[in-house]
């Protein structure tokens, strides 16, 4: 009888230490599993990044770190291209304002054509030409430039209207230019009075 109670508290003993460790290993298994969890950022896992933190983030620090400097230099380029643009309309303008009284010119005068052996129409648009190159050539100076040209190419080959238009484009006025294409200044007076006369009778 003794052998018997023995036995079998014996036998209870080995199942209440065998039930005590497998509930310890459900209990590692579990808190592995939840460490993996929160390895991962998971949500609401205190161990992940705080919000906030990635590329957005970063783009918006940049300026931060740079003191500044990122927004300054954006800033910058788009006041520099505006300066650019600026500068575009404003050629633009005094081109359109030379070419509108090249017009009134023409349709007041239209023996300044004939005198250039021209139609109007060609000389207007050789005009234009010059204009986009050089926005504040008045209408003045091309007829000039032309009649200088026609008068003194044969003789010196290097006297074009091009290299007219060039030197006044350059700062040059017209006695220097002529003079730097090679005329004597004496002969680069004399040619430049020979054409005011011209252009003033063409304009009667």
């Amino acid at each position: 009888m003794q052998r018997k109670i023995m036995t079998v508290l014996m036998v209870a003993l080995v199942t209440m230490a065998m039930a005590v460790s497998v509930i310890g290993q459900g209990k590692g298994r579990g808190g592995g599993a939840g460490g993996g969890r929160g390895a991962g950022g998971g949500v609401g896992n205190p161990s992940g990044p705080p919000s906030g933190i990635g590329v957005d983030r970063g783009l918006g620090n940049a300026s931060e770190r740079s003191g500044g400097r990122s927004d300054r230099g954006l800033g910058t380029a788009s006041e520099r291209s505006n300066g650019r643009s600026d500068a575009g309309h404003e050629r633009a303008r005094r081109a359109r304002s030379n070419m509108r009284q090249a017009d009134d010119e023409l349709q007041d005068h239209p023996g300044i054509a004939r005198t250039l052996k021209m139609n109007a129409n060609d000389l207007r648009g050789d005009y234009q030409a010059a204009l986009a190159v050089n926005p504040d050539l008045k209408f003045g100076q091309f007829v000039a430039a032309t009649r200088l040209s026609q008068n003194l190419g044969t003789r010196h080959p290097s006297i074009t209207r091009p290299a007219i238009l060039s030197g006044l484009a350059s700062g040059r006025s017209m006695g220097q230019t002529l003079q730097d294409l090679g005329l004597g200044k004496g002969e680069a007076e004399e040619a430049k009075k020979r054409v005011d006369r011209e252009i003033k009778a063409a304009r009667k």
